[in-house]
Parts: structure tokens; sequence; C-alpha cells
């Protein structure tokens, strides 16, 4: 029997990441949970849940002063999950908010969790899929200059996101016939090629393959009104070219409740959606409710997987 357990790692030990985690668990005494973080940092949970500390000293860290040790500590809190993940320990992996900036200075050679996780598992196709009940969007490219996306998007690139989508909306949220847009990359989706060509050279064309593979997926879609039809109903999910054309519309429909989700990996990942905000670290101010959702979001795509197999 493969475990179903999740894994949690509290990101940096002196963001907002302990006091959420903290928050999350500490009315629980769920047995399913293995949190990978110094158990310093967690005195409410202490002995209670399976916390795996490594093996690195972080006394002296304060609480909204990022240092060497604070970005050491959160590297090997990935590092030690990844490991447990490959062993079959754990099932899913819901990560707490890491600093890109400071883990950078640990050697951590990624833009975030989605390209370190997908390099771990060697996984070659990913996507990053933001998640709530109100909405559901799927970026083709993640993490790179405005100025840079046309260049890197390819017909690919816009079918690999849209099959991984498909997928998990499938397997992960039981869904049987997930309807999906895709929407262009240009204003009013390029107006027939006066704004702007990719929707025809790209876009249209995996639109047609995808169809013609049996997915029900429309596009491309003018983005300003998709993402508003997808919010009341018309589509379970929307493809999105880049960061901000998805992130916003999300950010502004279900802030608190968006989930991200890492597709294409051997486990399920989830994290919330929000960074480490050194600036209320330690004062007790974190809202805990995306990471709630993140975990709550695991949980329920580890149940729809097992019923799949």
């Amino acid at each position: 029997m493969k475990s179903t357990k999740v894994g949690i790692t509290i990101g940096d030990p002196v963001g907002i990441g302990p006091e959420i985690v903290e928050k999350s668990l500490w009315s629980t005494a769920a047995d399913d949970v293995v949190i990978f973080g110094h158990s310093e940092c967690l005195p409410r949970l202490a002995g209670r849940f399976d916390i795996r500390s490594p093996g690195s000293d972080i006394s002296g860290i304060v609480h909204g002063r990022p240092c060497m040790i604070s970005a050491q500590a959160q590297a090997d809190y990935l590092a030690d999950a990844v490991v447990a993940a490959k062993q079959g320990e754990i099932a899913a992996l819901v990560t707490a908010p890491i600093s890109k900036t400071q883990i950078k200075k640990a050697g951590f050679a990624f833009p975030g969790h989605t390209e370190y996780l997908a390099d771990a598992f060697s996984v070659d196709e990913f996507a990053m899929m933001f998640y709530s009940p109100k909405l559901i969007v799927t970026l083709v490219t993640i993490h790179e200059p405005l100025v840079k996306v046309s260049e890197i998007l390819t017909k690919e690139l816009v079918t690999s996101a849209t099959l991984l989508t498909n997928r998990s909306l499938v397997h992960d949220l039981g869904i049987a016939s997930p309807r999906i847009g895709v929407v262009g990359l240009n204003p009013h989706a390029g107006e027939g090629g006066l704004l702007g060509s990719e929707e025809i050279s790209i876009i249209a064309p995996a639109v047609r393959d995808l169809i013609h593979a049996g997915l029900e997926v429309s596009g491309p879609l003018v983005p300003d009104a998709a993402f508003r039809q997808a919010a009341s109903g018309s589509y379970d999910a929307v493809i999105a070219m880049y960061h901000d054309q998805g992130l916003i519309p999300m950010k502004l429909v279900a802030f608190e409740e968006s989930v991200n989700v890492t597709l294409g990996l051997p486990i399920v990942r989830t994290s919330p959606d929000h960074g480490v905000a050194y600036d209320i670290a330690g004062m007790d101010k974190a809202s805990p409710q995306s990471f709630k959702a993140a975990l709550t979001a695991a949980r329920t795509m580890l149940e729809h997987r097992f019923k799949s197999l």
C-alpha cells in the first residue's frame, strides 16, 4: 500500500511559514502529516507530530531577519522532503513560503519551488496551476520576463500545459469531462492578426490538436472576457500564457482560497499563494487561510488520485 501521508515544509524559518503551519495544525491531531523543519520553530506542535529536523543549528535566528542560517535551513527542509517522497514516505507535499532571494544564497539555483521539484523528480513536462473553488488557472510560461514571453511561447508548451491541466482535473479533482478555455496572448486575442500573430501561429494550432485528441478545449479566447466567464462557470479551467495574465484575476477572485499546484510530478504538491511576509513574521498576525486551503487541496487530490488507481 502506498503512503497517503502529506509532507509539510515550513519554508523560511524567519518568515511566517512556521506560524501558519502551527495555526493550521495546532487544533488537530492529524496522523497523516510529516513536517520538515526545525522543531524549535514549532513549539506548539513538538511532541504531537512527526517533525523531521535537519542536523543544522538555528539558534540565534530572529523573526523577520533573514540570514545565511535561515537561507540554508529552508533549502534543507525541501531536500529532506524530496528524499522522503522518493522513498515513498509521503505522497503529497505542501510547501510554506520560501524567499527566492535568500535561498539562492544557499546555492539554490532555481526560480522557485516548481522548477526545483521538477528537476528533483527528473520531470521534463510540468506546469504551475492555481486552484480555488471559484477559478482554476494554469500558466504556460512561469517566471519569465514579459518581454521574453512571445519568444518562449510554442505550440508544444501550450499543448503540454493544457494536457497536464486536463489530467489533473480528471484524476486529482474528479471532473470527468473538463471544459478548458485557452486564452490569447495579445489584446482581443490578436484581433485576427492586427494586434499580434501568436494566436494564429501558435495557440490556435495547439487548440486544434487538443480538440482532435478528444479534449473539450476552446480558444484562443479574448483574455479580458475569458476569466470572468470561467469564474461564472463556463469553463473548469483557463490556460494563461504568462504569469500576471493568470495571477491577477486569480488573486482578485480568490486571494485567500487560491492554491498553487505543481502539475506533472509523481506526487501531489500544493502551496499557499503568498510570500514569506518578513514584516509581520513573529507577530502572530499571519493568516493561515491560504495554507489551510493548500493542505485541504492536497488531501482532496490524494483522495481522488487513489480512487482512480
